[in-house]
């Protein structure tokens, strides 16, 4: 415990010194320096990681003179939960902040150690100063400290957050993490950049991967956390506009603006002002992400809980905002653009659309994740808006967003002509025709005017991207041969940036249809049924059979089996359950730490291409209410023996005393493509992220002459001939 606080206080040490040596390095000139900075954040990172891997091992050694081990973990919790019980916590999850930010950080200030010799060692005091505020956090707020004694050291741990027991939410909350610190690399060099006017796109081009990976870590962090809504809380979403789920909403669209926008600064230098504007807008969202969590401010599922640390947060969101908009509003000279728009109709006009209605999406979400606090501040009362209040206002910018994503990419710079308008676009409009004829054949176009017009834009943009897959493999199989397969990978793999970009957006067409279809065509009943009873939901029947339960090692599991039929013929059987996971607290009586903690839902789902069949059960447990109290007055409840015997027949008596169940049964279409969908624009992002071999080699070869360069004037060797 000891030396984990050393290697903290060490990496504040060092945050400092890469802080101040790197303005130092910025200001004089000085690339001794520069290098000295640079350093620093290699061993802070090195101290972040020691402090994480001391933390790791007292979990997995149930190590409970760590408070923190002992709140979160017991000897009882399987071996995956302990291992990924650190970021739990908010000290935890503080340590893992730091330790991925130092890792971030030391990889683009390596691959930058020969190139932007005047911006580098300001991101390097931007990134040492973000590293200050959250090891300091961690040094001087008490909450904030991951390795805290307990006193006295208990016999056994609380255990994990049965909530979190789930595979989704333990890969959750490192990706978002990750998703987040990833946006403080073209943070740290767009300040860098600001600060010596030096506002080309070089800055970009060196953080770009950077951006691409945080922005792929966050889509990875939220499709998980929206699959652990839908299989693990029993309320039969997978997105509940919760307020810390809008929380990493937020910086995804802003992120996503600035990803499209930087490709017209690169190729037209144009968009610098968005470009500066909205990554400052995606780090300061990312930190108010973090903030949430911690500050307890708004009520959310996912929060921590109040703390001491909404303070300080909300100081440096503070900073953030007035520092990055003045530097902004005092280069405004130096980012005026090169060109200007030629046409409405042009790749560049279409970006910038994408970009406003991102924006605008954000607008939204922002609005409505803080209103209840803009009406407390006005009115006095605490108002929110729910679900329907979302999908009124973001469901129009969402179907233009999808519309839009099909045009920009495949028009061409500065002006597209009507015949080439003509020739890229009749058979994506055809395909959106059709669309809206089958939905309005099949559903109804009434039925949800909202779906059906997605259904629409996704066929374009799709038919859009596939289109461009196939000339594009069709022409490379015509230079060079082999099948049409081959000529796909062959394509892709030489243009990796932009086929990359095509998947991403077939994935985001393919996953809005999926939310499309199951918002607006799902079939939802809830009811208390007797065993032999059964409830409808669409065309589906669906009938309880019979109460089950089980001991386990961690839990008490009560649930039911349920079969599924469809004009009378069987189609599944369903077991949703609800578990209880003990307390560890002697206040509560032995019985009553199994039955008085909190209960988690597991669904039954059967999942299919077309449709997902779900349901979850609310058991009825109060006819075990008597043996539950004969049991708490046994003489010898404290011997574990008569403990595990009595648990065990209080269990086994279950299925024979049930009576009632209340059920929540949901058929919803098309849920498997949001998966598909996610599943798409991950492959899309690790495409575009991959090198390709021709830059590859580039990129090496660079390298290698900026070596032989730098030798060679360190040696004042007389410039050789070619």
């Amino acid at each position: 415990m000891t030396f984990g606080r050393v290697c903290i206080l060490a990496a504040f040490g060092l945050a400092i010194y890469a802080l101040a040596a790197g303005v130092f390095a910025a200001t004089s000139g000085r690339r001794d320096w520069a290098a000295s900075a640079r350093r620093a954040i290699y061993a802070l990172t090195g101290m972040a990681i020691a402090a994480f891997a001391t933390l790791e091992i007292a979990y997995l050694s149930s190590d409970f003179s760590f408070a923190l081990v002992a709140q979160n973990s017991s000897t009882t919790t399987p071996l995956f939960y302990k291992l990924t019980a650190i970021w739990s916590s908010q000290a935890g999850s503080l340590l893992l902040w730091v330790t991925v930010l130092g890792i971030f950080s030391s990889g683009v200030l390596y691959a930058t150690r020969n190139t932007h010799r005047q911006v580098a060692p300001w991101a390097n005091a931007v990134l040492g100063g973000i590293a200050v505020f959250f090891v300091g956090l961690m040094v001087f707020a008490v909450d904030a400290n991951p390795f805290v004694a307990a006193t006295p050291v208990p016999v056994e741990g609380n255990g994990l957050n049965p909530l979190l027991r789930h595979p989704s939410m333990m890969f959750h909350p490192p990706m978002l993490y990750s998703g987040y610190v990833g946006f403080s690399i073209p943070f740290a060099f767009a300040v860098g950049a600001l600060l010596t006017r030096r506002l080309d796109a070089g800055w970009i081009r060196s953080t770009r991967k950077f951006a691409l990976l945080a922005w792929t870590f966050l889509t990875i962090g939220i499709m998980l956390g929206a699959r652990w809504s839908y299989s693990e809380l029993g309320w039969g979403g997978y997105w509940g506009w919760d307020p810390v789920e809008n929380a990493s909403l937020l910086p995804w669209l802003v992120g996503t603006a600035f990803i499209h926008s930087i490709m017209v600064q690169e190729r037209r230098g144009m968009l610098k002002v968005w470009n500066v504007s909205l990554i400052a807008a995606t780090f300061t969202l990312s930190i108010l992400g973090t903030f949430l969590v911690r500050s307890g401010i708004l009520d959310s599922i996912h929060a921590f809980g109040e703390s001491t640390l909404g303070v300080p947060f909300l100081i440096f969101i503070c900073l953030i905002v007035i520092s990055s908009a003045w530097l902004i509003v005092s280069r405004l000279p130096d980012l005026r653009s090169r060109h200007t728009l030629d046409s409405l109709a042009s790749r560049e006009a279409m970006f910038l659309l994408n970009n406003l209605l991102f924006v605008a999406m954000a607008c939204v979400v922002f609005w409505g994740t803080f209103f209840p606090l803009i009406s407390e501040a006005i009115t006095g009362t605490k108002a929110s808006v729910g679900p329907p209040w979302f999908t009124r206002y973001l469901g129009p910018i969402a179907i233009a967003l999808v519309a839009v994503s099909g045009i920009g990419p495949v028009i061409p710079w500065r002006r597209l002509s009507p015949s080439r308008a003509k020739a890229l676009f009749w058979l994506p409009v055809t395909a959106a025709i059709a669309a809206l004829a089958a939905t309005a054949l099949l559903a109804g176009v009434f039925e949800s005017v909202g779906a059906t017009l997605m259904f629409a834009a996704a066929a374009f943009s799709l038919t859009v991207a596939v289109r461009e897959f196939y000339i594009g493999a069709r022409a490379r199989q015509s230079l060079e041969g082999g099948s049409l397969p081959a000529a796909l990978g062959r394509l892709i793999s030489r243009n990796r940036r932009r086929y990359g970009g095509y998947l991403v957006h077939v994935g985001i067409a393919i996953l809005m249809i999926g939310v499309a279809a199951s918002s607006a065509f799902n079939s939802t009943s809830e009811r208390a049924l007797k065993v032999g009873e059964s409830v409808k939901a669409g065309d589906y029947t669906f009938k309880y059979l019979r109460a089950t339960s089980d001991a386990a090692n961690e839990r008490l599991s009560f649930g039911a089996l349920v079969e599924v039929r469809k004009d009378g013929k069987h189609v599944t059987t369903l077991h949703p359950t609800r578990n209880w996971y003990p307390v560890n607290s002697d206040r509560m009586g032995f019985v009553g730490r199994y039955f008085g903690g909190e209960a988690t839902s597991e669904v039954g789902l059967k999942a299919g291409f077309t449709r997902d069949i779900w349901t979850a059960v609310q058991p009825d447990l109060r006819p075990l209410r008597p043996a539950i109290s004969a049991g708490n007055k046994l003489p010898s409840i404290d011997n574990p023996e008569v403990q595990a015997v009595v648990i065990t027949a209080i269990v086994d008596s279950y299925p024979r005393k049930a009576q009632t169940a209340t059920f929540r049964v949901i058929v919803s279409p098309l849920v498997t493509w949001i998966w598909i969908g996610g599943i798409i624009v991950l492959l899309g992002a690790l495409t575009a992220l991959w090198p390709a071999p021709d830059a590859l080699r580039a990129r090496v070869s660079s390298l290698a002459a900026a070596r032989l360069a730098g030798a060679g004037r360190d040696k004042k060797a007389a410039p050789q001939e070619a």
